[in-house]
């Protein structure tokens, strides 16, 4: 997987050696920037004259899938994530209410804008410099269309730095995060990639666009780790301690002050009997309940959120890991909506 990740970096360093003029290498990739952007603003102004013709709605979620796995340090597989995070939510084993009645088949409730083309952006030669800019521009065109909201499917963690600039950039301000996690993604560069998976929070902290940062569930961390909670002021909740804690952390009120809430949730942060299909097994995790009463007694404004590090390969036969992901897709679209 990792080889196949790195076709299109390999196939532009043979144009460089091959002499191909660098201005037609340019044109060509912003020609396929330039298309990439223009699908997700097409559909997500399509979405968007839907949703505020049927009217009613505050606040409307709408689905970015960002098919990414090579910022991570070890499988790649979360890339193929968000096209079976969809067909879990509508496989048609459950029905299409949500837990707190919201119902997802009304399109002012949740709409699907499609995916970022990563792989087809990687393939041009664009390298992760650009691909975080487009990343972060494709979420501020979903955010454009008002009154939709960004519901993005990834893709390995790395995502949520650009996704978090996006949403704070076009907001104005910072914004409070809850972070659901076995680790804490906040080296500073990760095996000397600043834009590493584990790297995410790092970046979103010092480019100021989070307020608070809250890391719950966190059972893998080091030195490093600690110590750059610490710098950053990072509210670092361990599942050693998690029954002191419980009460605090399902009693949450967030955002205060702020332009907003940011949810995001690394599936890994569950233990592994409810969620095996991750790339980094950590064993003493939350329970899947445990994490929606999180979620559906948090006290706030949640203005965009994110499902990352599903891998499709490591799951179960029957897609046990897929349905989890897909439910935690429903009941955060449910926490968006209104």
């Amino acid at each position: 997987m990792r080889s196949a990740g790195r076709m299109g970096i390999h196939y532009m360093q043979k144009l460089h050696a091959s002499n191909v003029p660098k201005e037609l290498v340019e044109k060509g990739q912003n020609r396929v920037i330039e298309a990439s952007l223009t699908l997700i603003r097409e559909r997500a102004k399509l979405k968007g004259e839907l949703v505020r013709a049927l009217g009613g709605a505050v606040a409307s979620t709408s689905l970015l899938g960002v098919p990414l796995g090579h910022n991570s340090s070890f499988l790649q597989g979360p890339a193929f994530a968000p096209p079976r995070i969809r067909e879990a939510m509508w496989c048609g084993s459950t029905n299409s209410t949500t837990e707190e009645g919201k119902e997802l088949d009304d399109p002012r409730i949740l709409t699907d804008v499609g995916d970022v083309p990563v792989q087809e952006l990687r393939d041009a030669g664009v390298d992760d410099d650009r691909l975080m800019s487009i990343i972060s521009e494709s979420v501020k065109l979903v955010m454009e269309e008002n009154p939709l909201r960004p519901l993005v499917l990834g893709g390995d963690h790395s995502i949520s730095y650009p996704v978090v600039r996006a949403v704070s950039e076009k907001l104005g301000g910072p914004i409070d995060i809850l972070h659901l996690d076995a680790h804490p993604d906040i080296y500073h560069a990760f095996e000397g990639n600043k834009y590493s998976h584990a790297s995410s929070f790092a970046r979103i902290m010092e480019g100021g666009y989070a307020r608070r940062l809250l890391q719950v569930g966190i059972r893998s961390i080091n030195k490093e780790g600690r110590e750059q909670g610490k710098r950053f002021g990072v509210e670092q909740y361990e599942m050693r301690t998690f029954s002191q804690d419980r009460q605090f952390l399902e009693n949450l009120k967030l955002g205060e002050g702020v332009k907003g809430v940011y949810i995001s949730v690394d599936v890994d942060c569950m233990d592994p009997a409810f969620a095996p299909g991750v790339s980094h097994i950590e064993p003493g995790g939350l329970s899947f309940r445990d994490v929606l009463n999180i979620l559906h007694n948090l006290q706030a404004d949640v203005v965009g959120a994110d499902v990352v590090e599903f891998n499709p390969q490591r799951d179960t036969v029957d897609g046990m890991t897929a349905m989890v992901a897909a439910k935690l897709v429903r009941e955060l679209t449910a926490k968006i909506s209104k």
